[in-house]
């Protein structure tokens, strides 16, 4: 078995430049009969923890204006053309020369050719640059991107691996009148990242992968193809359902074995939280996943990187570990140590 470890070498991040948290909230409040509903629901925007979130769109009154919401394949088109020209601006910020491999994670899109061709056309990287694209798989998926990486790295010692997550969640705004999916759309938000893995030692190692299920959890988040873009579904059992797992289970008596660092997807004020009690960690063990939280809300997969670009940019880190959720309920995630 190979001895070598794989290390994020660095981390480039990117978001569009258009804010639209506010914009929502008016257009939520807007779609609200009940005044007690609407009290609610400005109540929780304020508890959010999110100041800023960002759309890859332009004309965000297409979406955001009283007319019929543009369709599934309308949205397609968009992503289509926005997710690699945002993946672009992440990877400018980190050294590709030299890239053997590929790996692409998103969830919020799909388009033939993948947008892993798209994003290796674009960056001329040559026809022999071997590819993966990690679909469909939520908030986590950044999780298993890097497994990839990390494997890969283990099996070549002399390979170079690009990690890129990008998500254009505000692409998939629903009409509704119902609180509830209103709430979890206030989370999402568009952002991408890159990630140059190598066996290198910088930056940070990383290995120990685990995955675990919440049992009978399937139905609590959802994330379905429908005529007028994706539909999610993200009940609000599930802060509580991860704090009890953590808090009762074997895999949070594993989490909370020689940790110093937490690096946790940003998924909601909720989920942090509820990390936060279930581990029993201290008020400020999550401080760098609520800073991304507040500044660019929940960017899916994207999160998990920018929690860690964050981390890195730090003089030095503990080690600790990097921890998602997403669909199942799922929890994945990995170790990690800062490299001088």
């Amino acid at each position: 078995m190979s001895t070598h470890r794989a290390h994020i070498n660095a981390i480039g991040t990117a978001v569009p430049k258009y804010d639209v948290h506010r914009m929502f909230i008016g257009w939520a409040l807007n779609r609200l009969t009940d005044d007690r509903v609407k009290m609610l629901f400005e109540r929780m925007a304020g508890r959010s923890g999110i100041a800023h979130r960002w759309s890859v769109l332009p004309d965000a009154g297409r979406f955001y204006g009283d007319q019929e919401l543009p369709s599934t394949s309308e949205r397609m088109a968009i992503y289509a053309e926005a997710a690699p020209a945002l993946a672009q601006e992440a990877i400018a910020g980190i050294p590709i020369e030299g890239v053997t491999h590929l790996v692409v994670a998103s969830c919020t899109g799909f388009v033939a050719p993948g947008i892993d061709q798209i994003i290796a056309a674009r960056l001329g990287l040559p026809a022999s640059t071997e590819r993966t694209l990690v679909g469909f798989m939520g908030c986590y998926a950044a999780v298993a991107a890097l497994r990839v990486a990390h494997h890969i790295v283990r099996s070549e010692p002399s390979a170079k691996v690009l990690v890129v997550t990008v998500e254009l969640s505000t692409l998939h705004l629903q009409a509704t009148q119902a609180i509830e999916p209103l709430l979890a759309m206030l989370q999402f938000a568009d952002g991408a990242a890159a990630a140059l893995v190598s066996a290198e030692p910088r930056g940070l190692s990383i290995g120990d992968f685990f995955a675990a299920e919440l049992p009978d959890s399937a139905e609590l988040i959802r994330w379905t193809i429908g005529d007028r873009g994706f539909v999610m579904h993200l009940s609000g059992a599930v802060p509580a359902r991860i704090g009890e797992a953590l808090h009762e289970t074997a895999l949070g008596e594993s989490l909370r074995q020689g940790t110093g660092s937490w690096a946790v997807h940003a998924g909601g004020r909720s989920i942090l939280d509820a990390v936060e009690h279930g581990l029993g960690l201290g008020p400020d063990a999550l401080a760098v996943s609520r800073s991304v939280l507040h500044d660019c809300g929940n960017m899916s997969s994207a999160t998990l990187m920018f929690v860690l670009a964050r981390m890195m940019a730090e003089p030095s880190i503990e080690p600790g570990i990097a921890m998602a959720f997403g669909p199942g309920v799922a929890a994945e995630g990995f170790r990690f140590t800062g490299v001088p």
